[in-house]
C-alpha cells in the first residue's frame, strides 16, 4: 500500500544512519560496528547511583563474521 506523507524536516543523518520515507524493499547497512562495555557503562541521568561488586566483559569472538555487509551497495 502506497505510503502518504506530509512535510517533514530533516536536520541531521549521521554518515553511517538511513533516512527512509514511504515504501522500500530491501534496507542493508553499509558498515557493521561492535560495541563492548562492562556493566553500567551506558547509563545516562542527572544521578545515577550504581554498584558493581565485580564486572567482566567478555570480549571473546569466535566467528569470523557477524554482519557480512559485502553486496550492500
Amino acid at each position: 500500500m502506497p505510503a502518504i506523507v506530509g512535510v517533514i524536516q530533516v536536520i541531521n543523518v549521521s554518515s553511517s544512519g538511513i533516512v527512509h520515507i514511504g515504501d522500500v524493499f530491501k534496507m542493508s547497512p553499509y558498515s557493521t560496528a561492535k560495541t563492548f562495555a562492562g556493566a553500567g557503562s551506558f547509563n545516562t541521568g542527572q544521578s545515577i547511583s550504581l554498584y558493581n561488586a565485580y564486572s567482566a566483559t567478555n570480549t571473546n569472538d569466535t566467528d569470523a563474521i557477524d554482519q557480512p555487509v559485502a553486496f550492500n551497495v
